[in-house]
């Protein structure tokens, strides 16, 4: 028999599958090689299935002689292993962001005269055409919930966009761009941030907005999205009433909450020492996090703990060691912040991290220092990037332009080139139509 072999992600099994693999099978025995978690992040199409669950039904179709794991975007490893006559797949990659590996496949085949065979693309039947109409229909609370570590394992690094109401939520979710390569990138999830939620309600960031006003804003941007939520807790409170935080976030379906190692009343972070803020003894709050890591239910919820010893220049030494701590009191990870805008302590601290720790998520906001590219953060070593208020400061000024062009014009129709069209308006809010 001769060696077919097809790469498969196999989330959503499908008409268009079944062709492919009917068609494989025509010419000899079937290996799918089927994405790992890993694989399915480069091309940036996270599963909802984990790969055991995939496999086991795969293995279930009569066309299917064998399953394999493909650990990368790359064929190059497996083919060499199997030498398989035949790589069956559909030509949509001829044009797309997989054209690279089309032509790493093509000369792959050539060392051992094998042959590339690609069946018609059905525009009507495939995963994300399936995907984007699961999503119109919403998301479960338990899916949303246990998509970040997913994400976090996934990709090099997960981009997070900071959301304070429902409208900025469909922009976090609908937000992409094809770069030069043909790749799609997307922010990956959300930001609840108390700093923009407290200011779209017109009132300061000292937490004067409590839990329940936040969650009912969550309630409303989960409405309308399906990304995942990181949810800013500032200093959590006390360790009795953070449990009961825990609690409430993990059921709505937030996916982890962060906490900074602070006390008393909030005073934002980008002050540094220019305003009275304590720091928190490593002892109280790894207690704190300990009950937080009691109090939750499931094993997909994160606790994320923020260290600010660089931000009130407690310096590197204390930053590492209570990082060390936080992850021993059980955090599930780190987030490291400066206010300054060269990027050189973020980086001497991630490298210290990773000489000791190569799991451990690590989570930065570089509000200061914005010249980092996400890819470069990747390199480092960091897993996820939070853009934090970007959302609220792009609004304001637009909305302040407007409104100051339509009083000194006495009329809107010189502040329209500024505005959204209502039809836009229209076709962004899901139901509208």
């Amino acid at each position: 028999m001769k060696k077919v072999y097809v790469s498969l992600i196999a989330d959503l099994i499908h008409a268009g599958h079944i062709n492919i693999l009917k068609e494989a099978s025509k010419l000899g025995e079937v290996t799918v090689g089927l994405l790992t978690l890993k694989a399915c992040g480069e091309l940036n199409d996270i599963p909802y299935l984990d790969f055991e669950k995939r496999k086991e039904v795969l293995e279930s179709l009569s066309m299917v002689k064998k399953v394999i794991a493909q650990d990368t975007a790359s064929y190059k490893t497996n083919l060499e292993a199997l030498k398989p006559d035949f790589v069956v797949h559909g030509d949509e990659w001829q044009n797309n962001n997989q054209k690279k590996y089309r032509e790493e496949v093509i000369a792959s085949l050539k060392a051992w005269d094998g042959k590339l065979v690609e069946i018609a693309y059905s525009s009507d039947i495939n995963d994300m055409n399936i995907k984007e109409q699961m999503t119109k229909l919403g998301i479960t609370t338990t899916a949303r919930l246990g998509r970040l570590r997913k994400l976090i394992n996934a990709k090099p690094v997960v981009k997070i966009l900071e959301v304070h109401n429902a409208l900025s939520g469909l922009i976090a979710e609908n937000a992409n761009e094809t770069l030069e390569d043909g790749a799609v990138v997307t922010f990956d999830g959300m930001w609840s941030s108390s700093l923009t939620d407290s200011t779209s309600k017109g009132k300061p960031d000292i937490e004067a907005v409590d839990t329940t006003a936040r969650l009912t804003t969550v309630n409303e941007i989960f409405e309308v999205t399906t990304k995942p939520m990181i949810y800013d807790a500032d200093t959590g409170g006390k360790a009795e009433h953070f449990e009961f935080t825990v609690r409430s976030l993990e059921r709505t379906g937030v996916s982890a909450v962060i906490i900074e190692d602070k006390t008393g009343l909030k005073k934002n972070s980008l002050f540094g020492n220019d305003v009275a803020q304590t720091q928190d003894s490593i002892e109280n709050f790894c207690h704190k996090i300990k009950v937080g890591k009691e109090a939750q239910v499931t094993n997909e919820f994160m606790i994320i703990a923020r260290i600010e010893s660089l931000i009130l220049e407690a310096g590197m030494e204390d930053a590492l060691k209570r990082a060390f701590a936080y992850v021993e009191a059980g955090a599930d990870g780190v987030m490291i912040h400066s206010r300054l805008k060269d990027p050189a302590e973020i980086i001497e601290f991630v490298t210290s991290f990773r000489e000791k720790d190569n799991s451990t998520p690590i989570v930065v906001v570089p509000t200061s220092f914005n010249a980092v590219t996400t890819d470069e953060f990747a390199k480092m070593g960091v897993n996820v990037v939070i853009y934090a208020n970007h959302m609220l400061r792009a609004a304001y000024p637009g909305m302040m332009k407007v409104a100051q062009s339509i009083l000194k014009n006495r009329r809107s129709l010189e502040a329209e080139p500024d505005c959204m069209a209502i039809k836009e308006i229209l076709e962004l809010i899901p139901g509208t139509k």
